[in-house]
């Protein structure tokens, strides 16, 4: 059936291949939809559409890109043809050598593109208010309710047009905070996102910046607003290729409208007004707090008959934003490493966070005439990985070189054992302080502020890792309840967290108590060689319980310059040594945003869709 002229059709797609089921029930967009969502979403369930919702005559789907097999029935007509192109981006001498086998490939990029004023009745869309919209709220802290879904247009102002223009995914508030209902909306943006460029620019001249919000439409274009994208290469372009369809376009009052979406919110951003906005229930697995971001200044809301409005939750990973990374990733394939020369192979580890920890397989070829196996390259490798678009907001980059070819970063457990093997604690170590994080990261100083660290390891393996708990580590202090979660890694328990005077004073305290157990120069039969990394928790027992556990608390609730430290530190020619195991505080902090959580309420309401006659039986 694709190409899709619209998500109406794509949803037929699904449901005449058993892939989405209706809910016919009234469901209550004051955060039962979501909680609806999250439960099916676990199951790996089908795509939902909600056909009756309270307060609102809209229709809503969700789960649309809930399992990457269902992400690539979606666009099978056009997925290889997609990967072709991305190839072709980024190997030009290939299109060379094989004219004829890709022409093909680049006729059909060159069909792709946009299609301004095409003959479409434009009666299909109406005007409506924000009001009439479903305002979905996905969790209990939520400051309102959020667009989650929304393909956010924006053109330079030097360089207008929509081949030059921006489509990102950006969260938008709807309502609640200080905004003004149906004149009013928040526009949350994040680092080194293509919508700054255009209101720094505007602003520059005094200009508001003219906002196009498309809702539904093609999932292609959904895709497209999330896709990183070769330099040059248009979002509506690749849109066209995804969707096998043309983005059909024009003007109404200045603003882009896109004519195959199901509703457009069209608005102007200011020079420096702002209103707080958030919290939000966000992918890191906590709220992202209240903070002033840019105000949208609504000039008209259109929607089409019948529209539906599509929407996802996001939480702890992993959630539906999990598949569409995937995704992205088949589509890609080797475009990152295309663009940093040596990079093998990366891993922005979903369970972390994505931005937190990114694992990397790089080459080392700098000094093979030196009997000396140590990190060189990898190094260059590791500053231009941070140094690249959204991958420079890694916390934590672990980078390794492999000549076997043996082991991936997609095997999180055999990769960092792998590391752990290897890695000289004293020499391997590099911080970046002072430095940008993610916005959603509140385990830095302040927003978008934070450090990082690279741990780089290469050679043959320089020690054994334990694989139970010494019995030693019992003795030198009571109820540190050690737990082993990796080989080499041991998790214990301290005081909770209260402020970091106190948090150096109880760490001098245990790493002196370690310094019995473990010497400062030790072999390799000693425990200093055996265990590489002490991880300091709040429940040491609740991180053994899964690899997932680990990942997400360790490099969530870490700022590495505050809360790395050694059994054995020192600074020598302003270079961190650590003689000893690594010592990571995992606590919770005071500063760190609320852990997200069901409403146990919510849960209870929700279940009768999933008893014996609701619309959900079974699942």
């Amino acid at each position: 059936m694709p190409s899709y002229k619209n998500l109406e059709d794509c949803l037929k797609d699904l449901e005449n291949n058993n892939q989405l089921i209706r809910i016919k029930e009234e469901v209550d967009p004051e955060l039962e939809m979501a909680a609806i969502h999250l439960r099916v979403f676990e199951a790996k369930g089908p795509a939902l559409l909600f056909e009756n919702i309270k307060g609102t005559s809209f229709r809503a789907a969700s789960n649309i890109f809930g399992t990457v097999d269902r992400s690539k029935f979606i666009f099978r007509d056009t997925f290889k043809q997609v990967q072709d192109l991305i190839e072709l981006k980024n190997d030009p001498i290939k299109f060379l050598k094989k004219p004829f086998t890709n022409l093909k490939t680049g006729w059909n990029a060159l069909h792709a593109l946009p299609l301004k004023n095409p003959l479409i009745n434009e009666s299909t869309f109406h005007e409506i208010k924000i009001s009439d919209l479903p305002l979905i709220k996905h969790w209990k802290l939520d400051g309102g309710a959020f667009v989650t879904l929304p393909q956010v247009y924006t053109e330079d102002v030097e360089q207008p047009g929509i081949m030059k223009a921006n489509l990102g995914m950006y969260r938008i508030q709807l309502n609640g905070n200080n905004y003004t209902l149906n004149e009013e909306i928040g526009l949350h943006y994040q680092l080194h996102r293509g919508i700054g460029v255009h209101q720094k620019k505007a602003n520059r001249i005094g200009k508001p910046l003219k906002v196009s919000i498309f809702v539904g439409g093609p999932p292609s274009h959904s895709v497209a607003a999330v896709m990183p994208l070769p330099e040059g290469m248009s979002e509506m372009t690749f849109a066209g290729v995804l969707g096998g369809r043309r983005f059909r376009y024009k003007y109404i009052d200045g603003y882009c409208i896109s004519l195959d979406a199901d509703f457009v919110i069209t608005g102007q951003v200011f020079p420096n007004e702002n209103k707080p906005e958030g919290p939000f229930g966000d992918h890191l697995g906590y709220y992202s707090l209240q903070h002033p971001f840019p105000l949208l200044k609504v000039h008209k809301v259109f929607a089409k008959k019948n529209a539906i409005w599509p929407f996802t939750v996001v939480g702890r990973p992993p959630q539906e934003d999990t598949s569409f990374g995937d995704l992205i990733h088949a589509l890609t394939g080797n475009a990152v490493k295309n663009e940093i020369p040596g990079l093998k192979e990366i891993n922005a580890v979903d369970a972390a966070g994505v931005h937190p920890l990114l694992l990397a397989i790089g080459s080392e070829r700098y000094t093979p005439y030196s009997p000396t196996k140590q990190p060189a390259e990898l190094l260059t490798i590791a500053n231009h990985v941070l140094g690249t678009g959204q991958l420079s907001l890694a916390k934590f980059l672990f980078i390794t070189a492999d000549e076997s070819n043996q082991i991936s970063t997609k095997r999180i457990e055999e990769y960092l054992i792998y590391i752990f093997e290897r890695i000289r604690l004293d020499r391997d170590i590099h911080f970046y302080t002072k430095t940008t994080i993610d916005t959603l990261d509140y385990s830095g100083e302040t927003l978008n502020s934070g450090s990082k660290v690279v741990l780089a390891a290469y050679g043959n393996p320089i020690r054994k890792l334990i694989t139970s708990i010494p019995d030693k580590l019992n003795e030198i202090k009571p109820n540190l309840n050690p737990q082993l979660i990796l080989p080499g890694v041991v998790a214990i328990e301290i005081n909770s967290f209260t402020t970091y005077e106190k948090a150096v004073l109880e760490l001098t305290e245990l790493k002196t108590n370690l310094q019995k157990i473990i010497p400062k120069n030790g072999s390799s039969d000693t425990l200093n060689e055996e265990i590489v990394l002490f991880i300091v928790c709040d429940d040491a027992n609740y991180i053994r319980q899964h690899l997932n556990n680990f990942l997400w608390i360790t490099f969530t609730r870490c700022n590495p310059s505050h809360d790395i430290y050694g059994v054995y530190e020192e600074f020598i020619n302003k270079h961190w040594n650590c003689f000893g195991s690594l010592i990571l505080d995992a606590r919770i902090k005071k500063h760190h945003a609320p852990i997200l959580e069901k409403d146990p309420v919510v849960e209870e309401n929700i279940e009768k869709l999933f008893k014996k006659g609701g619309s959900l039986y079974g699942i």
